[in-house]
């Protein structure tokens, strides 16, 4: 009897612990996953409206100078003064460097003398042809001999055009034994040093005028076409104004303005190159170098979407839209950019849509909700994240 009381009591505090376990079991269960009750949920709805929308694209480009131009001898000689330094800024007809001059001295006093002589012989041509013409006025010498003097007197004035000639391109290549600058600009590197030979046509150095700079960027036909349908006004008289974002991504405070194209695609790629003009006062850019291109567009009636509002099934973008009598079916949308937090519609969507903005993932397909509509209106106004080609 005392066996079987002992047996009783022992079960009895058993089942305690089991039912103890299984209330707490619930509790648990009760907080993590809540009872829907039989209440409509309440979520906030956005509506679509069309709005104006800015849309940043970036390029990649390289910055040339305005003018950039290699200095070349053009005679040969042994270079003797460096008259500027690399980095220096230089003015038109500058003297940058001398080659050794006493060759080309010596073939121009050469010249001049030859010159000299030329025009003594034309003298003594002149002075015949006078004594040729008295004697043929008394009958002395025959007609021919006058011929005769006048042709040596022609060709004493054709030595004097050849020495005049042959002085000039002496000349010449003296003053070309000092290599001057064409233009205000920079010099950049240079290669040779002082008692170098320099042959004719050899690379001295570089200037370059970079008080403004062009950028090229290349967009695809597409966007071309998009750009010359909205610029239709605009082209041949400064274009559109861009942006550019520098190497350390800040951007640059003066904007510039698309200014040509060129006129045939890249076959391989099928891109065709712009080219932006940027002033540069500062010379803060430099040929060479790169940057980003941000061209802005407007999109007079674009529709944004909240990325909050969307979800993926299947690498597909789908979101939630909210009919007349407060049901929610998935819909199927293609986006055609990113702008700030959401999404620009391209198809799939259209004004006037009532898209489920948050709590998405509380919600099943044809369920009832109530709508908490939300101001839609500063969609537009958000950061962007803009795409780089």
């Amino acid at each position: 009897m005392a066996l079987h009381r002992m047996f009783s009591m022992k079960t009895g505090v058993y089942c305690c612990v089991i039912l103890a376990a299984f209330g707490l079991t619930n509790c648990h269960s009760g907080k993590a996953t809540p009872e829907r009750s039989g209440e409509k949920l309440t979520l906030p709805v956005v509506e679509l409206l069309p709005q104006k929308t800015q849309l940043h694209k970036e390029y990649v480009s390289t910055l040339e100078a305005v003018r950039n131009v290699e200095i070349r001898a053009r005679v040969s000689g042994f270079l003797e003064h460096i008259h500027v330094d690399e980095g220096q800024r230089v003015h038109k007809g500058q003297v940058l460097f001398s080659l050794n001059t006493a060759e080309y001295q010596v073939e121009t006093d050469k010249a001049q003398a030859a010159l000299k002589t030329a025009q003594a012989e034309a003298k003594t041509a002149e002075v015949e042809v006078s004594r040729v013409k008295l004697l043929l006025a008394k009958n002395v010498v025959s007609p021919s001999e006058m011929e005769l003097a006048k042709a040596k007197l022609e060709a004493a004035r054709a030595g004097i055009d050849e020495a005049r000639s042959m002085l000039e391109a002496a000349s010449l290549r003296l003053t070309q034994a000092h290599i001057r600058a064409p233009f205000d600009g920079v010099i950049n590197r240079i290669p040779y040093k002082i008692g170098s030979l320099i042959e004719a046509g050899a690379l001295l150095t570089t200037v370059s005028d970079i008080r403004e700079v062009f950028a090229y960027f290349d967009v695809s036909e597409r966007e071309y076409l998009g750009f010359v349908k909205n610029n239709k006004n605009l082209l041949g008289k400064g274009g559109q104004e861009v942006e550019i974002l520098l190497a350390d991504e800040t951007l640059y405070p003066i904007k510039g303005r698309i200014e040509a194209m060129e006129s045939t695609f890249e076959g391989e790629s099928g891109t065709i190159a712009f080219r932006a003009r940027f002033a540069n006062p500062d010379q803060l850019l430099k040929h060479g170098s790169s940057g980003k291109i941000r061209l802005i567009s407007v999109v007079p009636d674009a529709i944004l979407v909240p990325q909050k509002a969307v979800f993926e099934i299947q690498d597909r973008n789908y979101v939630y839209v909210v009919d007349k009598t407060g049901r929610v079916k998935s819909r199927h949308f293609i986006p055609q950019n990113r702008v700030g937090k959401h999404y620009l519609v391209k198809s799939g969507l259209q004004a006037g849509d009532r898209v489920v903005y948050e709590g998405i993932q509380n919600i099943r397909e044809g369920e009832a909700i109530t709508a908490r509509v939300v101001a839609g209106d500063s969609l537009a106004d958000l950061p962007q994240s803009p795409a780089v080609h």
